[in-house]
């Protein structure tokens, strides 16, 4: 038994021994491996010492900028709090540049603010090259000198405190400033693009205007194929004595558009009380003579009414040396190829009404494009007080004055007329022939005409050239007579034009075209003859 206790503690103290051991030996590997960092950690820092500031810039990278200001945590507290300060002033600075640019930008009227941020940034950047700061902060390799970064912090923090004063002060003004300038510019933008619409748009209605329409080319041409297939059926016939009666009701209308007088005509005969007791007398140019003679021809005009139908060159008198606008462009012939309708013969021809109608007294002068609604007899038997024409003034406010038609700087001009007088429309007109007679009203326009010859007095058409003959001699008719606009605008009321005896498409909305207005349009195709069958194969109305 004694024995086995005793080995028994032999192996106890063996087992003992290794344990201590054991324990002893793990403590020394912790200590070389401390000693180990330690040394490491020694070595790094004492081979990579903080990057100095070497100028008044910021490191350009985030990378360098993080890594400068990590050396400096580990090497001197002070510089890393230079660096914080160094960012916080360069921030504000970016900043307050902004701000400026803004103001620039904008053009706002406060230079005063401007100035101020200008000032402030500058002051910024003389902060860090003042010699002591430069000196003792961006340039020493050594410790930094507490008292200095002191005094530099309170005056960074001073700077940045005024900055953002400043840009509290300003921000709401330069963000709305910046708003009211981007609506401007979106406002400008849309106006350029309105403006360039709209002349587009009068450009492209001018040419539709002043085009041939398919329709109107189509039934003109079927005229013609039917005169030249039944030439027995359209014999000249002689001049009916109605023509020449003064007693009766004589209309002049002066157009190359057969639609468009058939219209004007049988609108006037539909509404006439008396219908036999009226005389047209239409005049065109010796291309559209036959389709307008082939189709009153076709289409006798109902009720009784006479229709006379002429050329310009069934007027001799008309030529080169009685007409002004003909000097100069040799034949008639010449002048017709000028297709502007504001400058044509056919547009002038209502200056010549008394030697083209010697013996009529009165006439009623009727555009292509008008409409008639009720009896117009009533017109012949208004009291023109000795005055020429008979027409409905258009002015209202200071629009359609005469000052809108004339030159009033030139001194002829001037001293004859006012500019404040009203102007008056032409489309439908009541002409005393006899008192125009009495006061030389075409002599008058000649002279006027030959006066104008480079449109120094007035710009080439009728309207002004009117207004100027017939100056003192036109009596103002009530406004129910002739309601005009309706080739150009759309608000006209439907209870005015109801009460109208006439009604004008003036403008480039003609009732025939394709651009007309279609709140207007019916009251143009309800007096068409849509029972004439050229009309029908030339699809007008559609």
């Amino acid at each position: 038994m004694a024995v086995a206790v005793r080995g028994s503690r032999a192996g106890s103290g063996f087992g003992g021994f290794s344990l201590r051991s054991f324990f002893s030996y793990r403590i020394f590997v912790s200590a070389m491996f401390s000693l180990l960092f330690i040394a490491t950690l020694s070595v790094l820092l004492t081979t990579n010492p903080s990057t100095p500031h070497h100028d008044s810039a910021l490191p350009t990278t985030g990378n360098t900028y993080m890594r400068r200001s990590f050396l400096a945590l580990n090497s001197d507290p002070l510089k890393t709090r230079l660096d914080l300060i160094y960012k916080q002033a360069n921030d504000h600075v970016t900043l307050v540049n902004a701000y400026a640019a803004y103001a620039r930008k904008l053009k706002l009227e406060i230079s005063r603010q401007m100035k101020m941020f200008d000032d402030l940034a500058s002051n910024f950047s003389e902060l860090q090259t003042k010699p002591s700061y430069r000196t003792s902060l961006f340039e020493s390799d050594g410790p930094l000198d507490e008292d200095v970064l002191r005094q530099f912090e309170k005056e960074v923090k001073d700077k940045v405190k005024t900055a953002r004063l400043m840009i509290t002060e300003s921000k709401e003004n330069y963000d709305n400033q910046l708003k009211i300038q981007k609506l401007k510019d979106t406002i400008f933008a849309v106006n350029e693009l309105l403006i360039k619409a709209k002349k587009n748009g009068a450009f492209a209605s001018t040419i539709a205007a002043r085009s041939i329409p398919k329709s109107l080319h189509c039934l003109a041409m079927r005229l013609v194929e039917e005169r030249i297939s039944h030439p027995e059926k359209y014999k000249e016939e002689e001049s009916s004595p109605e023509f020449e009666d003064p007693t009766l009701y004589h209309y002049a209308i002066f157009s190359d558009n057969v639609i468009a007088v058939s219209v004007v005509i049988r609108s006037v005969v539909s509404n006439a009380i008396e219908p036999w007791k009226h005389v047209f007398h239409v005049v065109t140019d010796r291309m559209n003579l036959a389709p307008m003679k082939v189709w009153f021809k076709m289409r006798p005009v109902e009720r009784g009414a006479y229709v006379e139908v002429k050329a310009i060159e069934d007027f001799t008198f008309l030529n080169s040396s009685y007409v002004p606008s003909l000097q100069g462009l040799g034949t008639m012939e010449t002048s017709k190829r000028n297709r502007n309708p504001y400058s044509s013969l056919l547009h002038e021809l209502r200056f010549y009404m008394p030697e083209m109608y010697p013996k009529l007294n009165k006439i009623l002068f009727l555009d292509d494009d008008v409409v008639v609604q009720k009896d117009l007899t009533g017109l012949w038997n208004i009291d023109l007080d000795g005055k020429v024409n008979g027409a409905v003034e258009t002015c209202f406010g200071s629009f359609r004055r005469y000052a809108q038609y004339l030159n009033f700087s030139h001194p002829l001009i001037r001293e004859r007329f006012n500019p404040r007088s009203c102007a008056w429309a032409y489309g439908m007109n009541i002409f005393d022939l006899d008192a125009w007679r009495q006061e030389g009203c075409t002599e008058q326009y000649h002279s006027w005409q030959n006066l104008n010859e480079n449109q120094t007095l007035y710009k080439s058409g009728t309207s002004a050239a009117g207004l100027i003959t017939f100056y003192s001699t036109t009596k103002s008719l009530d406004k129910s007579w002739h309601v005009l606009g309706l080739g150009y605008n759309p608000s006209i009321s439907m209870d005015e034009i109801n009460k109208a005896a006439v009604i004008h498409y003036n403008g480039h909305m003609k009732p025939w075209l394709d651009i007309a207005m279609n709140q207007y349009k019916n009251l143009w195709t309800k007096y068409m003859d849509n029972g004439m069958e050229f009309v029908q194969m030339c699809n007008f109305g559609l």
